[in-house]
C-alpha cells in the first residue's frame, strides 16, 4: 500500500505533468480537431498517452542526461518538426480559406486509422519541446523524490490520460457550436496560426 510521501510525490506529478500539458499546441490543436470531428478520437488519445508515458519513463530513467548531452539530435528534430508543423498549418489554412472544404456536420468519410495515428505520432515526436518537458524536465524532478521517481511518473502519466481523455471526448459538448461551417474556418484559421508560430518559434530557437 501506498504511504503518504508516495501520494504526495504522485501528486506532484500530476500537478506538474497537467501544468506542462494543458496548453495551446500543436497536439491539444489536433486531438481537440479529431474530437470534434469523432474520427479515430480513441486512437489519438490512446497514441499521445502511450507517447508520453514512454517519454515520462525514459526521462526517470535517466534518459535526460542523454538528451542534454547531444544537442544535434533534438536540432535535427526541430527541423523536421518545423517542416511538419508549417506543412500542417498551411492545410489548415487552405480550409480556413476554402469554406467547401468545411464539414461541420461530418458528413465526410472519416479520415484513415494510419493517417490520423501517423498525424498524432508526428505531432508528438517531431516536436522537441515534448522532449524537454518530459525527458529533460518531468525526469529531472523526478530525481527530487529519491525513491518515489516512479510515483512521480505515475502521477504525470495519469495527468497525461486525464487531460487527452477529456480534451479529446469532451469535444463532442462543443459540437452544436461547430455546427455552422463559421466555427471551423474560426478553429481552423487558430488552428493555423498556432502551427505556423510553433514552426518559426522551433526554426528560431
Amino acid at each position: 500500500m501506498p504511504d503518504l510521501p508516495d501520494l504526495l510525490a504522485a501528486a506532484s506529478g500530476l500537478g506538474l505533468g497537467l501544468s506542462l500539458i494543458v496548453a495551446i499546441g500543436s497536439q491539444n490543436a489536433f486531438v481537440l480537431r479529431q474530437g470534434l470531428r469523432r474520427q479515430r478520437v480513441g486512437a489519438v488519445v490512446l497514441v499521445c498517452v502511450l507517447s508520453d508515458v514512454v517519454l515520462i519513463a525514459a526521462g526517470v530513467a535517466g534518459a535526460g542526461a542523454v538528451v542534454r548531452g547531444h544537442p544535434g539530435v533534438l536540432s535535427a528534430v526541430r527541423v523536421a518538426g518545423a517542416a511538419f508543423l508549417a506543412a500542417y498549418g498551411l492545410l489548415a489554412a487552405r480550409r480556413a480559406l476554402r469554406p467547401q472544404a468545411l464539414d461541420a456536420g461530418g458528413g465526410r468519410a472519416p479520415a484513415s486509422l494510419g493517417a490520423a495515428v501517423g498525424t498524432a505520432l508526428a505531432l508528438t515526436w517531431l516536436n522537441p519541446h515534448v522532449y524537454l518537458d518530459t525527458v529533460v524536465l518531468l525526469g529531472s524532478i523526478a530525481q527530487s523524490h529519491p525513491g518515489r521517481q516512479w510515483w512521480f511518473a505515475g502521477g504525470a502519466a495519469l495527468g497525461s490520460a486525464l487531460w487527452f481523455t477529456a480534451l479529446g471526448r469532451g469535444a463532442a459538448l462543443l459540437r452544436p457550436l461547430f455546427a455552422r461551417p463559421g466555427a471551423w474556418r474560426v478553429l481552423d484559421a487558430l488552428i493555423a496560426v498556432v502551427m505556423l508560430a510553433l514552426a518559426a518559434s522551433l526554426l528560431a530557437a
